[in-house]
C-alpha cells in the first residue's frame, strides 16, 4: 500500500535521529465524516500552471468564518486517486507570507470514501465573522495524458489535463475564477461552458494568449464539480522519477564529500506509433525539430565539484561533458539512447566536493559540526522532473554521534543505522530520509544535519589500520620463524 505523504512545507522539521522515527502524519476520520460548515470562502481565484509536465496549482480565497465560536481547522477535499499524487502542499497567509507556512496535514477516511481531504490548521483560531487570506499551493504529479498515445518519431505531442472549472472546496464559495497558464498557443481543443454559468454572461473559456480563464462563477455549493478539460502541444519529454536513491558521504580524513545518485526514470510521453529509426534520428540532429524524447540531461552542480562519473547498467557511458569554473559547475550528460515515450533508462551519477564547503565546526575546539547539502540535485530540465519517491542517505563519518537534521522537505519517514564501509570497526552513522511526491522546484531546498564527532573517535580509523598492519606484520613474523622442515625431524628420529 502507498505511503501519503507529510506536508508541512512552511514549517522547518528539527528532528533528533538517534532513534527510529517515522514522520508520516494522518488524521483517521470517520467514513461519514463531512467538514462542518464554519467556514465559507468570499473569493476563491485558482490558478494552474501548465508549463510543466506536472501540475503546479496555486489557490488564494478569503476565507470567513460563519460559525459562532472561534475555528482553526480547514479542510482541502481531493478524490482518492488524485490526493496520493499530491506533493508539497503549503499554506500561508498571504497577506503575511513572513510568519512561515501553516500545518497541514493528510486526514483520510476510509478507502471506500469518494473524497479525502488536506487539513490545514491556522495557527490562530479565526474568530466569528473574521476573514483570513489563504495561499495554498501544490503540485499534482503524472496529471498530463498524451493524446494521441501513439505519434511519430518526429511528431508534434498533444497532451490532456482534466480538471474542474469549479475550484474543489469543502465550503459555499460566494465568487471564483479559474485561472490556466499554458506553455503554448497551440490548443485545438479546451472544453467550453455555456453563458449562463459565467456571472458575466461570457462563454467559457476566455482566451488570452496563453492563458484561459473559466468564470467567474457565483453561489458554488460544497462539492460541485464541472468537469472540463484542455488539450495542448506539449513536444517534451514527460520525465518521471520512479526512484532517486541519493548518498551523500562524509569524509573528515579524506576533507571529502562524496556525492552519488541513482535514478530509474522513465517517459510519460506518447509511445512510438512505429519502431525507432536510428537514421531518421541522427538526420534530425541536423534540423533539431521538437521531440517528446529524453534526449540529454543537465546537471548544475555545486561551484567546486570534481572527479564526476556517468555509469548505466552496461557501464561506464563517454557521452558526457563537464565544464567548471569559479562561477559554475555543470554536468550534461547524454543517455546511450533516446528514451521515448514508455520506455525506461536507469543510471547512477556520482562527483566530489571539499569538505569545507559544505561542512562547518559549530565552536572552536568543540566537537560539534554542521553539514549543509541539497536535499536533491538530480538534473535541473526546461520541462521539469517529477520524482515519486526519494530516498536520501547520509553517511557520517564512524563514530558521529547526537546527529539531529533540519529540513523543509516534506518527509514521510527517517531512520539511523549503521553502514560498514573498508576498514570500519562498528560502522559509520547512516541518516536515511524518505520523501514521495517531489518535484525539481524543490532542488535548492537545503538539508542540514547537526552531529558530534568526538576527538577520541576521528583516530578509531587510523589506529584500526595501524592495527590491521601491524597485526599483518606479527602472523608474518610467527609463520616466519615457525620449523617446518622434514630434516630435522628424521635426524631426530
Amino acid at each position: 500500500m502507498r505511503l501519503i505523504q507529510w506536508a508541512s512545507l512552511g514549517l522547518i522539521s528539527l528532528v533528533a535521529a538517534d532513534s527510529n522515527l517515522t514522520l508520516e502524519s494522518r488524521n483517521i476520520l470517520p467514513s461519514t465524516f463531512k467538514p462542518p460548515q464554519h467556514f465559507q470562502n468570499v473569493n476563491l481565484v485558482r490558478n494552474i500552471n501548465l508549463e510543466k509536465n506536472y501540475v503546479r496549482e496555486t489557490v488564494n480565497v478569503v476565507i470567513e468564518n460563519v460559525g459562532k465560536e472561534a475555528q482553526s481547522e480547514y479542510f482541502l477535499p481531493f478524490e482518492p486517486g488524485t490526493i496520493a499524487r499530491i506533493g508539497g502542499l503549503e499554506a500561508r497567509d498571504k497577506k503575511d507570507p513572513e510568519k512561515g507556512g501553516f500545518v497541514a496535514e493528510v486526514a483520510v477516511t476510509d478507502e471506500q470514501s469518494s473524497t479525502q481531504f488536506y487539513k490545514i490548521t491556522l495557527p490562530t483560531p479565526l474568530q466569528p465573522k473574521g476573514q483570513l487570506t489563504l495561499s495554498i499551493s501544490y503540485w499534482t504529479l503524472a496529471s498530463l495524458n498524451p493524446l494521441p498515445a501513439q505519434i511519430g518519431q518526429t511528431d508534434k505531442q498533444y497532451v490532456l489535463y482534466t480538471f474542474s472549472a469549479y475550484a474543489p472546496s469543502a465550503y459555499l464559495t460566494q465568487k471564483q475564477k479559474t485561472k490556466l497558464k499554458l506553455p503554448t498557443t497551440d490548443v485545438p481543443d479546451a472544453v467550453t461552458l455555456p453563458k449562463s454559468l459565467n456571472t458575466e454572461g461570457k462563454e467559457d473559456p476566455q482566451k488570452q494568449g496563453t492563458s484561459f480563464t473559466y468564470g467567474p462563477y457565483s453561489e458554488i455549493e460544497a462539492g460541485a464539480l464541472q468537469e472540463v478539460s484542455v488539450r495542448y502541444e506539449f513536444t517534451k519529454p514527460l520525465t518521471h522519477s520512479k526512484l532517486l536513491e541519493r548518498d551523500v558521504e562524509v569524509s573528515h580524513w579524506g576533507g571529502n564529500v562524496a556525492f552519488e545518485e541513482r535514478h530509474w526514470l522513465t517517459n510519460r510521453a506518447a509511445s512510438l506509433k512505429n519502431h525507432f529509426s536510428r537514421v531518421a534520428y541522427q538526420q534530425s540532429a541536423y534540423y533539431n525539430p521538437p521531440m517528446a524524447a529524453l534526449k540529454e540531461l543537465r546537471f548544475p552542480l555545486a561551484i567546486g565539484s570534481e572527479d564526476p562519473y556517468f555509469i548505466d547498467d552496461i557501464g561506464n557511458v563517454s557521452t558526457s561533458r563537464f565544464r567548471t569554473n569559479m562561477r559554475e559547475a555543470n554536468l550534461e550528460l547524454k543517455p546511450r539512447y533516446p528514451v521515448f515515450g514508455g520506455w525506461n533508462y536507469s543510471f547512477r551519477v556520482g562527483w566530489n566536493g571539499d569538505l569545507s564547503g559544505y561542512v562547518r565546526r559549530l565552536k572552536t575546539g568543540s566537537d560539534g559540526f554542521v553539514l549543509k547539502v541539497p536535499f536533491l540535485d538530480g538534473p535541473k530540465q526546461v520541462e521539469g522532473i517529477e520524482y515519486e519517491r526519494v530516498v536520501t542517505r547520509v553517511i557520517l563519518p564512524e563514530g558521529a554521534i547526537n546527529v539531529h537534521f533540519e529540513t523543509t522537505i516534506p518527509l514521510i519517514s527517517n531512520t539511523t543505522s549503521l553502514h560498514r564501509t573498508f576498514m570500519d570497526t562498528l560502522g559509520r552513522t547512516t541518516l536515511e530520509l524518505t520523501a514521495i511526491n517531489v518535484v525539481d522546484e524543490l532542488r535548492d531546498r537545503e538539508l542540514v544535519v547537526m552531529y558530534d564527532y568526538p576527538f577520541s573517535a576521528r583516530f578509531r580509523k587510523p589506529l584500526t589500520i595501524f592495527g590491521g598492519i601491524l597485526l599483518v606484520f606479527v602472523v608474518s613474523w610467527v609463520v616466519g620463524n615457525l620449523d617446518v622442515s622434514i630434516g630435522s625431524k628424521v635426524k631426530a628420529a
